[in-house]
């Protein structure tokens, strides 16, 4: 009998992704492209995106499909940016309608999720140790989403409770303002961890600003911008991703309080960052506070449809389908 494959797509503001995993899990094919920003930029606007997406998406899935494409037994693709009423971005209309149409060609069932359920399949497949609880705490870290919310698992993967969020910038754009201040490429976020590797800790320092389940980066990211040009760059990088911390660590402390969870999976581009998490490690994983941390491993917290065609398996397996 021929293994069974399952297609993700993610067509996210900044990478075109598509991936394919068997009924193992194991992943086949893993095809991104990111899509340029020019230099001095802070991103693109939708039309550029959705344009930028319908010219890579066919280019990534040609020679997948030649390949695999007979094998495939559901498509799934990311059709919105999180699980809620509303929820909307131009450019992943454009995985929507490639997915929709592949799948029909292929007469195999097609399933919509999200972008942000992508991050968290990713996450539970390629952590470490990741949360083995029926319910666990995930935090989303992006340039356009910074939430926290309440997992619980389920057949065919999981559901979710928003429990808060930022009432303005997100960590991403936060990191993304001030490292473009500081005459970094844009996404900011790889160039300005490398600076700030020699940083000094304490030399300079940013407020964070946190109220029970809503964060604030406009003040920190205020603040920074006042220093460029004043503060040596690598501390001034440095104190943006602390300030970051800082507020994670005060938004965790509320959520376990409040909840009575300990197991936090961490996801999202942000998440990629390993000062971040360090620091989030050595003051949430202390016994006094006994949180037990699990982050995706950094390529799959940046952007990617691994996660994507992890959810077509597991709901293709709920659903009890067959190739």
């Amino acid at each position: 009998m021929q293994t069974r494959l399952f297609l993700g797509i993610d067509t996210s503001y900044y990478t075109c992704s598509l991936a394919l995993v068997d009924e193992a899990g194991r992943l086949l094919e893993d095809q991104r492209r990111p899509l340029a920003v020019a230099l001095g930029e802070r991103g693109v606007a939708p039309q550029e995106a959705v344009w930028a997406h319908l010219n890579a998406l066919p280019q990534l899935a040609e020679p997948v499909l030649r390949t695999h494409g007979r094998a495939v037994a559901a498509v799934a693709a990311s059709v919105k940016p999180r699980p809620v009423e509303g929820s909307y971005l131009p450019p992943f209309r454009v995985g929507e309608g490639f997915g929709r149409a592949l799948a029909a060609a292929l007469s195999v069932p097609f399933y919509p999720t999200t972008h942000q359920e992508m991050h968290i399949q990713a996450g539970l497949w390629s952590a470490d140790k990741p949360p083995q609880g029926h319910a666990f705490l995930a935090v989303h870290l992006s340039g356009g989403t910074t939430e926290l919310v309440r997992v619980t698992r389920r057949p065919g993967g999981f559901a979710e409770e928003l429990l808060g969020g930022t009432q303005d910038l997100h960590a991403g754009q936060f990191v993304d303002r001030v490292g473009v201040a500081l005459g970094l490429p844009f996404p900011a976020g790889p160039h300005l961890e490398r600076l700030a590797a020699s940083g000094v800790p304490g030399r300079v320092a940013l407020p964070s600003a946190v109220r029970g389940y809503t964060l604030s980066f406009s003040g920190p990211e205020s603040a920074a911008q006042r220093l460029v040009g004043k503060a040596e760059p690598a501390d001034l990088a440095l104190a943006v991703l602390h300030a970051v911390a800082r507020s994670l660590e005060k938004w965790l402390l509320h959520a376990m309080e409040e909840t009575g969870l300990r197991e936090v999976l961490v996801v999202g581009g942000v998440a990629a960052n390993q000062i971040l998490r360090e620091r989030l490690r050595q003051r949430l994983e202390h016994p006094a506070v006994g949180a037990r941390l699990a982050f995706a491993q950094p390529q799959y917290s940046t952007d990617n449809a691994v996660g994507t065609a992890l959810l077509a398996r597991e709901i293709a397996g709920a659903a009890g389908v067959t190739g």
